[in-house]
């Protein structure tokens, strides 16, 4: 670090928690498990600036996979490096007494209200929640960020709303970051599994072993039969209409450019959506491709901090995990002076090297975990949304 505690190329100032994780950020998180308890939990969201609000508007009657699905996110963003604490909110009792278990069970400081508690009444509910959770806030202002080593970050990577210069220049920008990260001993995810479509091969032979190249190669078939089964044609929905008024032609093209983002490096595993990753390396992670629930995928996997490109624009942003964007389009770049964190524009244009640009990507990051706000933490442009598989009872 240097002598006034900015962040360096070897590290970043961050939050040490309990368990021996970092965060970036030091949240208290505000979750409504269900949505009969959303309105109660937005309440004391809004009294409470500094807290972070997350509503689930799904639980009564799910089951089996949707079930298994949501309880993963749940259990992830609570137990998040950028989370100092968690208050859990909802109508029922066990199954939340039972997230509050598994939570704590983490090492995690967590407490939970259930409305059926508080005499049904939704301004009681309001009031114990915002007087328990201004005292919760209270208590983890007092964490301080200290000195860690680069090996402590956890990075996904994201595109949205692309065109060519995504993968012309911003995605390997990106990819030159995660190989950095990757050889520093840190960790990094990568999502949108029908963003593999057509670049799947070339995935599978940086694959650790045979067994995660062709999973690789059996995520990107199961979601493209999928599509086939439900009637959908591919011409034309991905690349989607923004992608091709901006001059991407085919998947494969668009593909091609989205796994750029990944690097170089070895993956060494593959995991379902939302499923926590625990140790250093390159991952992949098989999910929808659309931003808002992609984001939540690799958020609850860990990642304290997200590098999201894009080509026309994309003011998305996770909740929970500050959103670093770039965008190499030099239109782009010049307009939305407000959403873009990093101009990567000289890239494409000639003016600026790869591996220049890729140090000052780097230095732009490590402010960010070391505190210094996104134009996405900025305007509150952040939600978190878990995705919904089937049917409930």
């Amino acid at each position: 670090m240097t002598a006034n505690g900015s962040a360096t190329p070897d590290g970043f100032l961050g939050y040490v928690r309990a368990d021996g994780s970092v965060g970036v950020r030091n949240y208290l998180l505000i979750l409504s498990v269900g949505h009969l308890t959303g309105p109660s939990a937005r309440r004391v969201a809004r009294a409470l600036p500094l807290a972070r609000l997350v509503m689930l508007p799904y639980w009564g009657g799910m089951v089996g996979a949707d079930r298994e699905l949501s309880i993963r996110h749940i259990e992830g963003f609570c137990t998040h490096p950028n989370v100092g604490a968690a208050l859990l909110i909802g109508s029922d009792g066990p199954r939340l007494q039972e997230l509050l278990a598994r939570v704590t069970a983490a090492g995690r400081l967590a407490q939970a209200l259930c409305l059926d508690d508080c005499e049904h009444d939704a301004l009681v509910l309001s009031d114990r929640a915002l007087r328990m959770g201004a005292g919760i806030l209270r208590d983890i202002s007092r964490q301080r960020r200290v000195p860690v080593p680069l090996s402590a970050l956890f990075l996904g990577v994201k595109c949205g709303r692309s065109d060519p210069s995504s993968g012309i220049a911003s995605n390997p920008l990106i990819g030159h970051v995660a190989d950095a990260l990757v050889d520093a001993g840190g960790r990094v995810v990568f999502g949108e599994t029908m963003e593999w479509l057509g670049a799947e091969h070339l995935l599978a032979r940086r694959a650790i072993s045979s067994e995660v190249g062709a999973s690789l190669v059996g995520a990107v078939r199961r979601r493209e039969e999928l599509a086939v089964l439900n009637g959908v044609d591919l011409v034309g929905d991905n690349p989607n209409p923004t992608n091709v008024a901006a001059g991407i032609s085919t998947i494969e093209e668009k593909s091609l450019g989205s796994v750029a983002k990944s690097g170089s490096r070895l993956i060494d595993g593959i995991v379902p959506m939302g499923a926590r990753i625990d140790r250093p390396g390159l991952f992949a992670m098989d999910g929808p491709a659309y931003s808002p629930e992609s984001l939540s995928g690799l958020v609850a996997s860990g990642a304290q901090i997200v590098l999201f490109s894009t080509g026309v624009g994309n003011s998305y942003v996770s909740q929970l995990a500050p959103t670093v964007k770039l965008s190499a389009n030099p239109a782009a770049a010049a307009v939305l002076r407000q959403q873009l964190d990093y101009d990567a524009s000289g890239v494409l244009l000639g003016t600026l090297e790869p591996p220049q640009a890729a140090r000052a990507l780097m230095e732009v990051l490590l402010e960010v975990a070391s505190g210094s706000l996104t134009w996405g933490e900025v305007l509150d442009e952040g939600d978190e949304v878990v995705s919904r598989i089937g049917e409930a009872l």
